[in-house]
C-alpha cells in the first residue's frame, strides 16, 4: 500500500474518530427519568435501553477505529490479524477500521452465529 494511500485512510480514520468521540460525550439519552404516569415510565426505560445499546456500538466502532490506527502507525494496516493475508483495497475502502480479510470476517460471523445458534437451542432444551 502507497503511503499517499495510508495517509488517506488515516484521515478518514482520525474524522471517524473524532466524530465518534463526539458522539459518546452526549450521555443525555441514558438519564433516568422519573414521571407519576407507569406507561411514561416504561417509555423513559425503553428509550433508555437504546440509548445504551447505541452508545454501547459507538464504544465499540471507537475501539476498532482507534486499534486501526495503532497498526497504521505500527505498519501493520492491511494485513489480517488473523491470517497474515493483504485485506483487498475494496474491504478497507468500504470499513477502514476493519481487522480482517473477508473470509477470516466470514468465518467469524459464522461461529458467533453458530454460538448463538447453540444458545438458542440450550435455551429451548431448557424450556
Amino acid at each position: 500500500m502507497t503511503k499517499t494511500e495510508l495517509n488517506k485512510f488515516r484521515e478518514i480514520l482520525k474524522a471517524r474518530q473524532a466524530e465518534l468521540a463526539e458522539v459518546l460525550r452526549n450521555r443525555d439519552g441514558i438519564t433516568i427519568e422519573k414521571s407519576p404516569d407507569a406507561l411514561d415510565e416504561v417509555q423513559h426505560a425503553a428509550e433508555r435501553e437504546l440509548a445504551i445499546r447505541n452508545l454501547d456500538r459507538e464504544s465499540h466502532m471507537l475501539r476498532h477505529v482507534r486499534n486501526a490506527l495503532q497498526r497504521l502507525d505500527e505498519g501493520s494496516y492491511g494485513v489480517c490479524i488473523h491470517c497474515d493475508q493483504e485485506i483487498s483495497p475494496k474491504r478497507l475502502a468500504a470499513v477502514p477500521w476493519t481487522a480482517l480479510c473477508i473470509q477470516c470476517q466470514e468465518a467469524a460471523d459464522s461461529n458467533q452465529q453458530d454460538s448463538a445458534d447453540a444458545f438458542d437451542d440450550e435455551l429451548v432444551n431448557a424450556a
